[in-house]
C-alpha cells in the first residue's frame, strides 16, 4: 500500500463503507487527523497537495482503522468528544455525548441567563461525562454549577473533564440523584438532565451504542421512565418556585413525559425539537402549590 495520506485515506473510506460505519468519509478523515495530530481541514488540504505519510503513521492510522471498523466509537478511538465549543474526554465507562443534546444545553444555558440573580444556581442530574455541567458552567460563567453522577466509572470522566475545562464553578458529587444535594433543596433556579431514558427491551440499533455505551446510562426500567419519575420528584425538592426544568428523552416520549410532570405538578410543561426536528427535551416550570413540593 502506497503511503499517500490521499490513497490511505480512500482505503479508510472503503474499509468503513464495508463494515456499515454511517460517515465513513468524516470518520477515515477524523482518524487521520488523529494520527497526524493536526484537525480534518488540514487533512483535506494535504490530501490535495499529495503529501505522505511515514510508516508509524500509516501502521497508526491502520489499527485506528480496524478497531472503528469492529465498530468501536470513533470518540474510544481518538479520547476525545466534541460538545459544543468543548473537547471532552470520553472512552469506556462513560456515555458519549452527542450533538443533539447540545439543543438541551441551549435550553438550560437560556433559563439560566434568564435568572436575575447574579449567582444563579443550576444542577446537572446524570451528568455523565459532565458535558451539560460543563456547556452551563462555561457559557454562563457567573453561575454555580453542581453535577451529580452515580456511576464511579463515569464520574472519573467526570472529573478529567472539569480538570481539562478549568470549570472552576462547577463541583461534582458521586452519588445517587434520588437523595443529591439535599443542601440545596429550594435554591437551585435551573435542573438538567440526560437520564437513561431507553425502554429495557428496545436495544439500540447502532452497535457503537450497543456494544460500547453502558447500560446505566441507556437503560431506564421496562417503558424508560424510571429515572425520570425519580428526577421529576428531586427536580421538584431542589428548585424554587418558579425554577426550570430541563429533560432529554427518546423521540416518542414526549406526550408521556408532560403527562407524567403535570400530575408531580410541574406547571408549563412543552416538547421542544432537536435540529433534526424530532422531539428531544421537555421543559417545566416548579409552581408554588402543594403538589410542587
Amino acid at each position: 500500500m502506497t503511503l499517500t495520506l490521499s490513497s490511505l485515506r480512500d482505503h479508510g473510506i472503503r474499509t468503513l463503507a464495508d463494515a456499515g460505519v454511517p460517515t465513513p468519509d468524516a470518520d477515515a478523515e477524523l482518524l487521520l487527523a488523529h494520527v497526524l495530530g493536526v484537525s480534518r481541514g488540514e487533512v483535506q488540504a494535504k490530501a490535495i497537495t499529495g503529501a505522505s505519510l511515514d510508516e508509524g503513521q500509516r501502521d497508526a492510522f491502520l489499527a485506528a482503522l480496524e478497531r472503528r471498523a469492529a465498530r468501536e466509537p470513533l470518540q474510544h478511538i481518538t479520547g476525545l468528544a466534541a460538545f459544543r465549543s468543548l473537547e471532552l474526554e470520553v472512552g469506556p465507562g462513560v456515555f458519549i455525548p452527542r450533538p443533539e443534546t447540545e439543543s438541551v444545553a441551549q435550553l438550560a444555558i437560556d433559563s439560566l441567563l434568564a435568572v436575575a440573580s447574579p449567582e444563579p444556581v443550576a444542577v446537572d442530574l446524570c451528568t455523565g461525562s459532565g458535558a451539560l455541567a460543563l456547556a452551563l458552567a462555561s457559557e454562563v460563567p457567573h453561575a454555580a454549577v453542581h453535577a451529580v453522577e452515580l456511576s464511579p466509572e463515569a464520574f472519573a470522566w467526570a472529573e478529567r473533564n472539569v480538570r481539562r475545562v478549568g470549570a472552576t464553578n462547577l463541583r461534582l458529587v458521586l452519588g445517587d440523584l434520588a437523595d443529591a444535594l439535599p443542601e440545596l433543596d429550594g435554591r437551585v433556579d435551573v435542573v438538567v438532565s440526560n437520564p437513561p431514558y431507553i425502554p429495557a427491551d428496545a436495544i439500540p440499533r447502532d452497535l457503537e451504542v450497543r456494544l460500547h455505551d453502558p447500560a446505566l446510562a441507556l437503560y431506564g426500567g421496562p417503558d424508560g421512565l424510571d429515572v425520570v419519575r425519580v428526577l421529576s420528584r428531586r427536580a421538584l425538592a431542589l428548585l424554587r418556585p418558579g425554577g426550570a426544568l430541563v429533560i432529554e428523552h427518546g423521540e416518542l416520549q414526549g406526550a408521556e413525559i408532560r403527562a407524567l410532570l403535570a400530575a408531580d405538578g410541574w406547571r408549563a410543561t412543552a416538547t421542544h425539537r432537536d435540529l433534526l426536528g424530532r422531539d428531544r427535551a421537555t421543559t417545566a416550570v416548579r409552581g408554588t402549590g402543594p403538589t410542587a413540593g
